[in-house]
């Protein structure tokens, strides 16, 4: 029994195939097109090809179309940008207009039509443009949204066309299915770049909300502003580092641009928790709030006043009982006793002024603030009133900063408060992470970070780059309410000893140096 005859495969399948799979698989634009026009000029067997994509006049001059490619298998052309108006003067601007197909036999023999074919280029290059296939390029809605340009079809797709007796002996029309088949990948590339467009306006109007976001976050705390984009750059700026490392534990870590994204978004919303953080605890920079500190240092001006007034009335007893008798060396005892007690009174107005600071506390200082505290001094009612209230002597006594441990718990509650709001976000799938890493953005490798203690490995490491280029921007930025800003070789020295006590990254921390990821703008 005879075999059956293997039937012939169409290699244009293929390539078609092969266009629908690259065309859907990716979302850049310029590789979209650029992989439409090298795959139409192949099945085609065109020596050129250019592309024009439809453009809105940005002020409001309306559509044009943009020259954006161009290719040819004979002659190397520079490119130029250039735009056209939608109208029939031109091959592509007919077809954009009219979402009519093209098929031109000569480009130098067009009769009796509105358009003509600018020979300029011709000229200019000694190129010879003959047959010509124009495409208009539309979405699902029916609109043109580009035109494709096929420049002459040859016999054998080998030969270059670098004379015009080659041209005239080698070019032939675009063929009936060769209009189809290009018509085709026109239309799987105009739903891929209509794709393409989307996700790039949607990825732009995304990146406008969460800017606006974290500039409405940041505007309820001037101080802090612009340190949520300056810890965004930096966070990039290091990741791109590690993501160059050819050395080291993360040599073959690589990032890929939607990690980049993401960690970048991370970055920016990683203070979004501080809307629920009261402005007067989140601003707070010292202890005491002024109005408290002014009834303290009426006290004290109540307690010297007191002092004084009880050694007249000492001096007035004496007289009153001795007469002038002995009465200089008693007053001059008495001056001395009240000057004593004024410097005792004016150290202790000092040592509360220091404690009010938002400073590291030394437990000596604790102690004198509870001596203080015991104080008291008579009110012009003739009531004994202490120095410094319970509540007054709680606050001062905090041992770091100028919160109490509740203003401190309530602080660090902005992260709980961050990962809540960014969990409501339908995030897409290359930015789920999003959440998790600004979980832990202030952990710490020991467990000594917050607010779940986690240590080293239970940490998501794009967490920890965060972690790194947060801290310096803490430590640097212009001053802020509880603290002073520091030299950035000083923040360097302090985030130093905290990598040798063990709470940050060694080996990203000496990317961070060595890259000087903290100073992003210089490595633009």
């Amino acid at each position: 029994m005879p075999r059956a005859k293997k039937a012939k495969r169409d290699p244009n399948l293929e390539i078609m195939k092969q266009v629908s799979m690259g065309l859907f698989s990716g979302r850049d634009t310029y590789s979209l097109v650029e992989l439409m026009l090298k795959k139409s000029r192949e099945v085609t067997a065109a020596d050129a090809g250019s592309l024009y994509l439809v453009e809105e006049d940005p002020s409001g001059g309306g559509r044009h179309l943009v020259f954006w490619l161009t290719q040819c298998d004979s002659r190397s052309f520079p490119f130029t940008w250039f735009s056209l108006p939608i109208n029939t003067s031109s091959l592509a601007g007919y077809s954009a207009a009219t979402g009519q197909i093209l098929n031109i036999k000569d480009a130098y023999r067009i009769r009796n039509l509105p358009f003509r074919h600018n020979r300029d280029f011709d000229r200019i290059s000694g190129y010879r443009t003959k047959s010509m296939l124009v495409i208009p390029m539309k979405n699902h809605r029916e609109e043109v949204i580009g035109v494709l340009q096929l420049i002459n079809a040859k016999r054998h797709r080998e030969v270059k066309l670098n004379s015009p007796e080659a041209c005239e002996r080698e070019v032939v029309p675009f063929t009936k299915r060769s209009q189809d088949v290009a018509y085709w990948l026109a239309a799987q590339a105009a739903l891929a770049l209509e794709n393409s467009l989307l996700y790039r306006e949607t990825r732009q109007m995304f990146d406008g909300f969460v800017k606006a976001l974290t500039t409405l976050v940041e505007s309820l705390d001037p101080a802090a502003y612009g340190h949520s984009l300056r810890v965004a750059k930096m966070t990039v700026a290091l990741a791109e580092a590690v993501d160059r490392a050819t050395s080291g534990p993360y040599k073959q870590l690589r990032f890929t641009p939607e990690h980049i994204q993401e960690i970048r978004y991370a970055a920016l919303l990683h203070n979004i928790g501080n809307v629920g953080v009261g402005e007067e605890t989140r601003a707070k920079a010292r202890k005491l709030e002024p109005s408290q500190l002014d009834l303290v240092k009426k006290r004290f001006d109540y307690a010297r006043k007191a002092i004084e007034l009880e050694s007249s009335q000492m001096k007035l007893d004496y007289l009153a009982r001795s007469g002038n008798e002995g009465f200089q060396d008693f007053s001059a005892g008495v001056d001395a006793e009240q000057l004593r007690k004024i410097q005792a009174l004016a150290d202790h107005l000092h040592t509360v002024m220091r404690a009010n600071e938002p400073a590291v506390l030394p437990e000596k200082t604790v102690v004198k603030l509870a001596e203080i505290a015991g104080w008291t001094f008579p009110e012009p009612s003739g009531q004994s009133e202490p120095l410094l209230t319970a509540d007054e002597l709680k606050l001062l006594s905090a041992a770091k900063g100028g919160l109490e441990e509740s203003e401190r718990l309530h602080i660090e509650s902005h992260v709980a408060g961050s990962v809540r709001v960014l969990e409501q976000i339908r995030w897409p799938k290359e930015l789920k992470n999003i959440p998790k890493i600004v979980a832990a953005h202030h952990e710490k490798l020991d467990g000594s970070g917050y607010p779940h203690h986690k240590k080293s490995d239970e940490i998501p490491f794009q967490a920890k780059i965060m972690t790194i280029c947060e801290i310096f921007d803490a430590l640097t930025a212009y001053d802020r309410p509880g603290k002073k800003a520091v030299p950035a070789e000083r923040a360097l020295e302090i985030m130093k000893a905290e990598v040798a006590a063990n709470r940050l990254d060694p080996e990203l921390f000496r990317l961070f140096v060595e890259a000087k990821a903290y100073q992003p703008e210089e490595n633009d």
